[in-house]
């Protein structure tokens, strides 16, 4: 029931992070910043709006961001959130988890290329390309934590006998996951 409850307080306090990150963001440049609640409000206002699409696009452009999001929404499965276990949890799992990543990313591009549209090819190549530079980076931080706690389940990396030396990677794994959000922002 914890993992459960953990799950739901994730997806409902997700929306408020990047309005810390923009915050904190305006008040070191000496400006207020946008309200803490400025996501919700947005997320509200689209779900009342309907859909656009180009005479263009095929069902590719629709599959895409449904892919997309329910690959993010199945990555949230596997996390651990405050000591409570994760709803799915084995051994090999975070291999499993990267590639979820990657085909979020692979549909995201598809969708952007069925647009025939030269901006939005320019938006895929660069995220294609951002990808290739992230993911050496990233499996080299899965060697990392696999290295100091010897399993390959995620829900282990943060279980294992020396969590806090974790920490730093994990740090920068983080950082490196919302770079191309942080410099949107």
């Amino acid at each position: 029931m914890d993992s459960v409850l953990s799950f739901c307080c994730a997806l409902l306090i997700a929306p408020l992070f990047p309005a810390v990150i923009q915050k904190v963001k305006a008040w070191f440049g000496g400006k207020q910043g946008p309200p803490l609640l400025i996501n919700y409000y947005t997320l509200l206002k689209l779900l009342q709006k309907g859909s656009v699409y180009s005479t263009s696009t095929s069902f590719v452009f629709r599959l895409g961001p449904i892919i997309s999001a329910a690959t993010g929404l199945m990555l949230l499965l596997f996390f651990p959130f405050a000591g409570a276990a994760p709803l799915f949890s084995f051994h090999g799992d975070v291999i499993i988890l990267f590639y979820l990543m990657g085909l979020g990313r692979f549909f995201t591009i598809l969708a952007a290329l069925d647009t025939a549209s030269p901006f939005e090819g320019m938006g895929a190549a660069r995220e294609a390309f951002f990808s290739s530079l992230a993911e050496p980076t990233v499996f080299t931080i899965l060697f990392l934590f696999f290295k100091i706690s010897g399993s390959l389940s995620f829900a282990g990396f943060f279980s294992s006998p020396t969590p806090v030396a974790l920490t730093g990677a994990t740090e920068q794994l983080f950082c490196l996951l919302l770079r191309p959000y942080t410099l949107l922002c």
